[in-house]
């Protein structure tokens, strides 16, 4: 049989105020265990939320960005559910009216190809607690820290076919609320988290599967990983003669598998009802412009411009602008230099092959956007050579100081006197008759053994493009 794979992803994203959703306890991460969670947190009897406003104003900022359906009035419900993490046995989110409605992301795929994904709301709703199993040895420990923390849930349609689209999809997601600012999506401290429902069909039919839902996946690799298997196991099943069951199942990244956690819930088990504490927020276009107004250049349009103002390919434009602070950097480095592709080769090059080995963000790049600017300027300007330019980036990643001190200090710089690069071309050529007979009788290619004969007697050091050059004058007589 040839099967279909569906998925729709529901992706829960922290937003980065200084305060949670309803109560005024700081969301600074990594705090002691119950040192951020006030009488509200802790649901004590007679506390009442207070919505918060900056909150209100990130998710509509998200809406706007994926050009989404924005309510001029949206209403908070309890989603009611005993959970130990959850003191007050139930969650405060949104269900039929919320913030965000319909909105679309569009992504690109490994083939260069796009393809556009809808997304059917996002929502605020306030996070749970943590449960710690690790340092109690029979017992549960309950961190309400996070408690309360402010969450937009974006929720795609099922349009999603694989999973490398799913990971292309989380890419993009991550990308944008960084861009905007709303959320740090920082994935192993679980600012952004992903549940993905999965089902698969046979090829051609219209009805969709029953699905299973993997929580609370917290790596782009993981969820690949997590579809395929999910992918395997229910073809293994239906193609044995069995059936699906719907249900939440969790993600075993030291088996590679997945596994039965709990029977799928619906909305009726919940017992949704309106927030009878929560007025319902109610809005004007004014208030939408003013949000809007307040929006960056987004990555798709930065993209587009670093390929009509720099000139670059698709693919160095699309890596250079996927998250801000990479697009922020090379801008910096342009603006030092003027060399807008030697700019790119070097920040998603070289560079980030460093910041990859050391597992760095390029905001912690021991080499500033000016420091590298710099180094590439003595490149344009033939101080150094590109072997020598790399030798003199390592010793600026290891602190050795700008491009003039590093080559000053470790005699980097090429050698491009005429008159002495002249005599050792000279030499070479009278060294080596049956190579520039060679030459003379339509083998061209021969001149790249007198290029590495003269930067061998030179240690490197000549200007290898000044040697061509004078290779070919000397040759041409």
């Amino acid at each position: 049989m040839t099967w279909e794979t569906v998925i729709g992803l529901e992706v829960h994203v922290q937003l980065a105020t200084a305060s949670k959703l309803f109560s005024g306890s700081s969301t600074r991460f990594g705090a002691e265990p119950n040192t951020q969670a006030n009488i509200y947190d802790l649901a004590m009897p007679g506390t009442l939320p207070v919505l918060n406003r900056e909150a209100l104003r990130m998710a509509i900022k998200f809406g706007l960005a994926i050009d989404a359906e924005i309510a001029m009035t949206s209403v908070f419900d309890r989603k009611n559910y005993f959970y130990p993490d959850l003191p007050k046995g139930y969650q405060t989110s949104q269900l039929d009216f919320p913030t965000v409605g319909k909105g679309s992301l569009t992504v690109t795929l490994e083939d260069g190809s796009s393809k556009t994904i809808g997304i059917t709301r996002a929502h605020m709703e306030e996070d749970a607690g943590k449960s710690l199993h690790e340092d109690f040895h029979g017992q549960t420990g309950i961190d309400l820290n996070r408690a309360g923390t402010p969450l937009l849930e974006i929720v795609s349609e099922p349009e999603i076919r694989s999973a490398d689209e799913a990971v292309a999809y989380l890419k993009k997601l991550h990308s944008l609320v960084r861009y905007l600012g709303i959320s740090d999506a920082d994935m192993s401290k679980g600012n952004m988290r992903c549940d993905a429902n999965v089902s698969i069909r046979q090829a051609g039919d219209t009805e969709f599967g029953t699905r299973t839902e993997i929580k609370n996946i917290n790596s782009f690799r993981f969820v690949e990983k997590a579809i395929h298997v999910e992918v395997e196991r229910q073809i293994d099943i239906l193609e044995d003669g069995g059936r699906i069951v719907q249900e939440t199942r969790l993600y075993d990244s030291d088996r590679n598998e997945t596994r039965s956690m709990r029977s799928k819930e619906v909305a009726n088990d919940y017992r949704y009802f309106p927030e009878p504490d929560l007025l319902p927020i109610t809005i004007d276009e004014a208030y939408i412009e003013a949000v809007r107004a307040t929006l960056p250049e987004l990555p798709d349009a930065k993209r587009e411009r670093f390929m009509s103002e720099y000139k670059l390919s698709e693919y160095d434009a699309l890596v250079l602008a996927a998250e801000r602070e990479t697009a922020d950097f090379y801008e910096a480095v342009v603006a030092e230099c003027g060399d807008a592709k030697l700019s790119a080769n070097w920040v998603s090059v070289d560079l980030q092959a460093y910041l990859n080995q050391e597992e760095i963000d390029i905001d912690d790049s021991p080499v500033s956007p000016v420091q590298l600017g710099g180094l590439i300027k003595k490149i344009i300007d033939g101080t150094l050579s590109s072997k020598t330019a790399k030798t003199a980036f390592a010793l600026m990643l290891a602190g050795e100081g700008d491009a003039d001190t590093v080559i000053n200090n470790n005699d980097l710089a090429q050698n491009s006197d005429m008159e002495a690069n002249t005599n050792i071309v000279v030499s070479v050529l009278k060294n080596h008759p049956d190579q520039v007979e060679q030459y003379k009788s339509g083998n061209t290619k021969v001149i790249s053994f007198f290029v590495g004969q003269v930067m061998k007697e030179t240690k490197g050091k000549a200007n290898p493009q000044q040697v061509n050059e004078i290779l070919k004058d000397e040759l041409s007589k």
